[in-house]
């Protein structure tokens, strides 16, 4: 698969579905993916990869010969630097970030770590033995309880202040958990594309935006352009970018944010970076771009060609 002399892509392979917990919204990013791709003139392959392990990956993509893989796996595996070491390994070029960032932003712990060092506004947050967290609050509610290594607000439990029980965490919740202080305010994301902040969106819920409220349809509301200062507005792009740089992203991101707006510019704080933003009818990455006037297929065709050009 090495030694490519084109630096022009014409066939893209696209994974979806995998082992994560986010196994049926792969599956529909990559069909949306896979779609937009072929009207944009790809010759598309699809790779569908079941929940178990076991399947010959690197057979599959040796088959298909690819020019880039168009990576569409989501949480664990498919995010997380496993699959990115896999495609290095093979000398195939694919889009989004590579091994280490996605491996930082994945850890959510390690990825506040790399904010602090760069001077990027986050919360506190403790990892804790998850027994323990069902036991007593290991810190002073309001809080947030996480697993440290999923995505898509997978097994998110919100602890409010002046609750007398520690949360009765789901048995399926990993040993080790995130806990950490509870941001309130408005919920604001911006996606990143190369080195360019495209806009901000708010995104307005009943509740908690779960992984219901962003993958079901009508499950949310985003507001774009969000109606927020101008001061705030550029806050976001600016931190979005330097969020995105501080972990060594590459391709498209999208940088969520918390906005306690009594507190002005100070309530602005960074929840996580997603290397991997959903690619579903409801995603807000897509939008985004939209609002810039980059349709859909043209942010295929642009992903793909810098996957190319970063081989």
């Amino acid at each position: 698969m090495a030694g490519r002399s084109s630096r022009t892509a014409h066939s893209v392979a696209v994974l979806m579905g995998g082992p994560s917990a986010e196994h049926e919204v792969s599956l529909s990013s990559g069909r949306e993916c896979a779609n937009a791709l072929r009207v944009a003139g790809y010759d598309v392959t699809e790779i569908v990869l079941q929940k178990a392990r076991g399947q010959d990956l690197a057979g599959l993509l040796r088959d298909a010969a690819p020019d880039v893989v168009f990576n569409a796996l989501h949480g664990r595996w498919g995010e997380d630097g496993c699959v990115q070491g896999l495609l290095e390994w093979l000398d195939l070029p694919y889009t989004h970030s590579g091994v280490l960032a996605s491996a930082l932003a994945m850890d959510k712990s390690r990825a506040k770590d790399a904010f602090r060092a760069a001077g990027l506004p986050v919360v506190e947050s403790v990892i804790a033995d998850a027994c323990e967290v069902r036991r007593r609050h290991v810190i002073p509610p309001p809080y947030v309880v996480k697993p440290n290594d999923e995505g898509s607000s997978v097994g998110v439990y919100i602890v409010h202040d002046g609750a007398n029980q520690p949360p009765d965490l789901s048995p399926d919740m990993p040993d080790r958990v995130m806990v950490e202080t509870y941001a309130p305010g408005r919920e604001l994301t911006t996606t990143v594309m190369g080195d360019r902040a495209l806009d901000v969106t708010e995104i307005l819920t009943e509740g908690w935006y779960d992984y219901a409220a962003k993958y079901t349809m009508g499950g949310s509301r985003h507001m774009i352009p969000a109606q927020i200062p101008d001061e705030i507005r550029a806050a976001c792009l600016d931190l979005a970018l330097r969020a995105h740089k501080a972990l060594g992203c590459k391709g498209l991101t999208r940088t969520d944010f918390r906005w306690d707006e009594a507190r002005g510019l100070a309530g602005l704080i960074i929840l996580e970076v997603n290397t991997q933003p959903g690619m579903t009818p409801t995603s807000l990455a897509p939008e985004q771009a939209a609002h810039q006037g980059i349709d859909f297929p043209a942010l295929m065709r642009w992903m793909v060609e810098d996957a190319l050009c970063r081989s």
